[in-house]
Order: structure tokens, then sequence, then C-alpha cells
């Protein structure tokens, strides 16, 4: 967007009101280098409201349930995915701004957005890679019985909306809880969440219970 030094009336308006219209274009102009630092926080594949309701409908409803116990170790995750690049540290690159990279593609220097706390980070250390659908929700969803190679697949997913690069305490706070236990504290993310959460369960064919898809329904209402 080209922006332009605000023209002042010929008019008389006086040194003070003069300074007031120079500080809102100076605000204008600050703005969408804020808004760019939230629009590359969102990963890709989020889908339209429209095709997140059909594809919430097509999704099998029952109560989760597990055929033996879960362990994290069942998912491989953090594997290479390009180049020298892990999971993480792609969602990193990807999903942050002006992101550099040493030899080993780990994130040396950059700005991250937090969609679900509004929090902003300059240290890669503070962000986290969240998993949409927490591994322990899709074992306990029908990942079961996939074999590992699907499994590896879906925790290590960078072509959807799958892996957020969200704030630790965000994470941390989330766990392994779905919609209808927990939902981010920035509501202006609510939309994105539900989509993204259904898509990545419509992706592997993960079933939801009543509860679950009755939240999911209620924030794409609030779309």
């Amino acid at each position: 967007m080209t922006h332009r030094t605000p023209r002042f009336p010929r008019t008389p308006l006086g040194r003070s009101a003069a300074v007031l219209f120079a500080a809102a274009g100076l605000a204008a102009l600050a703005s969408p280098a804020e808004a760019s630092v939230e629009a590359a926080s969102l990963p890709p594949g989020i889908p339209s409201t429209a095709d997140a309701r059909t594809q919430l409908a097509g999704l099998d409803v029952r109560e989760e349930s597990e055929s033996s116990p879960y362990d994290r170790s069942l998912f491989p995750h953090w594997n290479t995915v390009e180049g020298a690049c892990n999971a993480r540290e792609y969602v990193l690159r990807r999903d942050g701004e002006g992101v550099q990279v040493d030899d080993e593609c780990r994130a040396v220097a950059g700005s991250w957005f937090s969609e679900f706390d509004g929090v902003t980070a300059d240290d890669p250390a503070d962000i986290q890679i969240d998993h949409m659908v927490p591994l322990k929700e899709a074992w306990r969803s029908g990942a079961d019985s996939w074999s590992s190679a699907k499994r590896t697949s879906f925790a290590n997913n960078v072509e959807g909306p799958l892996l957020w690069a969200v704030s630790g305490s965000s994470n941390q706070s989330k766990g392994d809880k779905d919609p209808a236990e927990w939902l981010p504290p920035r509501t202006e993310s609510h939309c994105d969440y539900a989509k993204a959460w259904i898509n990545s369960k419509h992706r592997y064919d993960l079933a939801v219970d009543d509860a679950e898809k009755g939240a999911l329904e209620g924030m794409l209402n609030g779309c």
C-alpha cells in the first residue's frame, strides 16, 4: 500500500493541531509493519468457513477411546522435512518475520507473533511449536490404529495448518485439550483456530466427540 504524507488545510490550524495530524500519519505508516508480523504467523491451508463446516460435517462423531496406552514416542516428530530443516525449524522460519537461520537451519534472529495469546517474541527460544491437534488427542481419535509412517506424517506435516508457532506459556496451557476444554485466550484467533483444528482432523480422518463438535460449531458461528 502506498502512503502519502498528510496534506494540511491552508486555513490556519496552529502548531498543536499540525503535530496531531503528523502523529496520526506516522501511526498509519507503522501499522502495516505490525500487521505483517501477525499475518506471517498463520500457517498455510486454513480453509474458508464454508469449507470448514463441510469438513466438520464429514467427520465421524464418537467418544474418544484407545486400543492401547498412548506414548509420545509413537509419533516420531521433528523429522527433517526440507534440506537441513526439521519440522520445528521449518515452522519457525515459515511463520516468523525477518527470520535468519544458521547453516543447520536453526533460527538465530527474527520476530514471531503468537496467535494464541498475542505475544510477540524476538527470541526463538521463547517460541514452541504446537500440534494443532495434540498427539494424544489424535491417538484417542483414531491414530491408535495408524501405521508408524502415517503417525510420522501427522506429527511433521508442514503443508497444512497442523503446526503453529506460539508462545511457550500458551502451548503449555493448552496441553492435550480439545476445543471443548481449552481455547486460546486471544479471542481474535478463535475462528482460525476452529478451522485449522477441523482441517487437521479432516486431512487424517480423525473423529470428534460430541462436546468437541459442539464447541467447534459454536466457534464457526462466530466467524
